[in-house]
């Protein structure tokens, strides 16, 4: 019964999205950016699907149930605070810029070897984010279906694969309503569930004014400090947000949009870490055998909310899925390979087919990520914590320092992505969990360095931004203040 209630979910999803499909119209603007078209509700709802996805529910409630509410409540918290920031200080210049991909900024801002070493690597984190959806994907059908999670994977990634394909931003935005509706509903009503049969008990020292886990090492404070501010921070280097307020029909909605976003993403990720926190203090549950909620919605509670719940997970996990195939696409298509639009009578537009045989590629590579890393909150944050340590820098003082270069650009990505992998391979874990990515067995550093290490590699690319820009000139190519120039003129060369 709870495959049938969960596969009806889905089945409405693909639905809508299969549906809303002819918007394109065979115009990749329609694709990608929804032809700039979307007001507040619907942008709104994108990136609080985009930010709620199933590492800040099932990734949130695994690492809380084992860590601690910070360890667990950060993912989303961090990506509320993403949100606000973007709502303060991005959404407005960037929708203005009448750009198709985050790649067209450094395309712009700097030069063309700039664009594609940017892209290669927003497309290398979001595959790695993507695979962290699938990760959940995998873990739910084989807890409540016979199916292996392998086999639970793909079948996830086909079923994205099925409407984005067709439909791109079109698509997502308009199934983000019924999935937000569904994660929305899903959340509430389990947390007044859980609340109301058991109480909301927080394990000692485990809860969100145990503020040890943000002032002691030993409690876990690095990390939870570095997972705050790779997501707070480094997401701002998102390639799914940004095509989100892209697609905003003014700067203005753009704004208003994110702060909505991040108001929803933050009161989702606390209801889930309490639900979570609970769940190991009334009925004593560990992550030793499997997720903490799955656990929970199939042993103890009433089917029908089991059924409401999984359908929020698959419902997050599905919209923040479809938007990180669209936008890597679109990326390796656009930004690496050069594709451009092309929209004269009788033509099929380059760009809109190229990116829809790109997907198929990225999403065989996530596949194969996630199966050999069945992590969820880990994945999520080792995305952002690489654009943190490459891109950070280069995107936000690009936008607002007229100093800045494309040689520091090429120098502080370099730069940031060396120390974060030689980090990477040396630490024995990663925010908390064995190193099962990338790890050299060595005696030179032990696990006391986790967390540090996010820290340490985004400030030395930081500090090899400004000093490089210090040292060179601009470029002949570069645009040197973006947000000087009138809406409607800063869309990239040859659209």
């Amino acid at each position: 019964m709870i495959t049938a209630g969960v596969g009806l979910s889905v089945l409405i999803v693909l639905v809508v999205g299969i549906a809303v499909a002819r918007k394109v119209d065979g115009d990749s603007a329609n694709y990608l950016v929804a032809g700039r078209q979307l007001g507040v509700p619907l942008v709104a709802v994108a990136l609080t699907t985009a930010a709620v996805d199933s590492n800040a529910t099932v990734g949130n409630t695994d690492l809380s149930a084992t860590y601690g509410f910070w360890a667990g409540a950060s993912l989303a918290l961090g990506l509320a605070v993403c949100l606000l920031l973007a709502g303060l200080f991005l959404a407005r210049p960037m929708n203005q810029m009448g750009l198709f991909t985050l790649g067209d900024f450094f395309a712009r801002r700097y030069n063309r070897p700039v664009e594609v070493v940017s892209s290669v690597l927003m497309v290398f984190a979001f595959t790695i984010l993507l695979a962290g959806n699938l990760v959940a994907m995998g873990f739910l059908m084989e807890t409540f279906t016979s199916m292996s999670y392998d086999a639970g994977v793909v079948l996830a990634v086909c079923l994205v694969l099925a409407y984005t394909i067709g439909g791109g931003l079109f698509s997502d935005a308009y199934t983000a309503v019924i999935q937000a509706v569904i994660t929305g509903i899903a959340t509430v009503v389990l947390f007044v569930w859980v609340a109301n049969e058991y109480g909301i008990a927080i394990p000692d020292g485990l809860g969100p004014f145990d503020l040890g886990q943000l002032t002691d090492t030993g409690q876990g404070a690095a990390v939870n400090w570095a997972t705050l501010i790779s997501l707070g921070i480094g997401d701002l280097v998102a390639i799914d947000f940004m095509q989100r307020i892209f697609a905003a029909k003014s700067p203005a909605a753009a704004q208003k949009a994110c702060f909505i976003g991040a108001g929803a993403t933050a009161v989702v990720g606390v209801l889930w870490s309490l639900i979570a926190l609970t769940s190991v203090s009334a009925l004593g549950l560990t992550s030793e055998n499997g997720p903490i909620i799955y656990q929970l919605l199939d042993h103890h509670a009433p089917v029908i909310l089991a059924i409401l719940s999984l359908s929020g997970i698959v419902a997050a996990s599905f919209s923040t899925a479809s938007g990180a195939i669209l936008a890597t696409s679109a990326v390796a298509v656009r930004n690496i390979a050069g594709v451009r639009r092309e929209v004269a009578p009788g033509h099929h537009d380059p760009l809109l087919r190229w990116t829809r045989v790109a997907m198929l590629p990225v999403v065989a590579v996530a596949v194969v990520l996630a199966i050999r890393v069945s992590q969820t909150g880990i994945l999520l944050t080792l995305a952002f914590d690489l654009m943190l340590a490459c891109l950070a820098g280069p995107f936000l003082l690009g936008l607002f320092w007229k100093r800045s270069t494309s040689t520091a650009a090429l120098v502080a990505a370099g730069v940031g992505l060396a120390v974060r992998l030689v980090l990477l391979a040396l630490v024995p874990t990663l925010y908390g969990v064995p190193n099962d990515l990338f790890y050299i067995d060595n005696t030179m550093v032990d696990a006391g360095l986790d967390g540090w290490a996010t820290l340490v590699a985004a400030s030395v690319s930081l500090v090899a931004f400004v000093v490089t820009s210090l040292l060179t000139s601009s470029q002949p190519d570069e645009e040197i203040d973006l947000r000087t120039l009138p809406a409607g003129e800063m869309s990239v060369s040859g659209g």
